[in-house]
């Protein structure tokens, strides 16, 4: 089966496995209680766990329950524009968002409070063991003979396709040097021994001791630290400014108490739970830089060009240059 068809299939199973898709008006539970549901990609799901108990504590959210669902961002994108059922959407990704736009399940101003959207960022690393004896500490030595790199697959992972830019940004100059850029991925992807549907299961990978370096979100890292893995990592001087989204869907049932849990999640309760799960604050003010040093040749995807040219250009399944790289032989 083509890994298109394994993508379907994967995301009409989620579709079967969750509650009914969004339709008329749920009525509350005989208690007075009403249920959200959370569709989020996998590797916060730790932070929005502890964040849900939490907001039970508030007065909003004390007659509210979750359904919760984490897997992969573009999976879980997916699973929502085919019927999934879901109120609040919390993708590793913009394009994630932007699929559900176009499909009018999320509202085309979704990007216009005062974070762009945006609920937690996060940049690239490149994670070893402890010992990381092969000494990988640049975009250039995850080339050396013999080393081979664990990272997800770009057509399913929203991970995925942040490690993919933050190499390419970083050895193209960002993008001012697109052939240089492209060469480097058709290199580092040749290192990649497999390709998992989701940034933890990469990490699972890892650490069941497959591969040199895992290119992760650094709050992976912290999440494997605090499981007392024996992971250490390297911030590269050059690497791109992971930002992720959360929205709340046109479809939702209850959209006031969806939309009073997303206020939540930038309050300073909720975004110190982020920065305890390893994600970079988006309150300023939360961002300590002695935690989370800004790297000297930090990028954004806006650098690269924007998410609606870079998104098409690199990860289109037929025309993409991710597609033409890994259809080679």
């Amino acid at each position: 089966m083509s890994w298109r068809l394994r993508v379907i299939a994967h995301g009409l199973a989620l579709v079967a496995l969750a509650p009914a898709a969004c339709g008329q008006a749920e009525p509350p539970a005989g208690d007075g209680r009403v249920t959200l549901s959370l569709v989020a990609y996998s590797t916060p799901k730790a932070a929005y766990q502890k964040i849900i108990e939490e907001f039970a504590r508030t007065p909003e959210g004390r007659n509210i329950r979750f359904e919760q669902s984490y897997g992969g961002s573009g999976d879980q994108s997916r699973a929502v524009e085919a019927g999934a059922k879901a109120d609040i959407v919390a993708f590793s990704l913009e394009p994630d968002i932007t699929r559900l736009v176009e499909a009018r399940l999320v509202a085309g101003n979704w990007r216009s409070d005062e974070y762009g959207g945006m609920v937690t960022n996060s940049v690239v690393v490149i994670a070893t063991r402890g010992d990381n004896p092969k000494g990988l500490k640049t975009w250039r030595d995850l080339l050396g003979k013999g080393v081979e790199v664990i990272t997800p697959n770009p057509f399913v992972s929203g991970g995925a396709r942040w490690n993919i830019l933050a190499g390419y940004g970083a050895e193209s100059g960002r993008g001012a040097r697109r052939a240089d850029g492209v060469a480097y991925l058709r290199a580092l992807l040749s290192h990649v021994p497999v390709q998992d549907s989701s940034a933890r299961a990469s990490l699972q990978t890892f650490n069941s001791g497959r591969g040199d370096a895992l290119l992760a979100y650094e709050s992976e890292v912290f999440f494997a630290r605090k499981g007392r893995r024996p992971l250490d990592y390297v911030v590269p001087d050059a690497t791109i400014l992971i930002e992720n989204p959360v929205a709340v869907t046109t479809t939702s049932r209850h959209p006031e108490e969806a939309k009073a849990f997303v206020r939540f999640l930038r309050t300073p309760t909720a975004q110190r739970i982020f920065a305890e799960n390893g994600y970079r604050p988006v309150l300023p003010q939360l961002a300590d830089p002695k935690r989370f040093p800004v790297p000297s040749g930090l990028f954004t995807i806006k650098d690269l060009g924007g998410w609606s040219k870079i998104d098409k250009e690199f990860f289109d399944p037929e025309t993409g240059v991710i597609a033409g790289i890994q259809g080679q032989p």
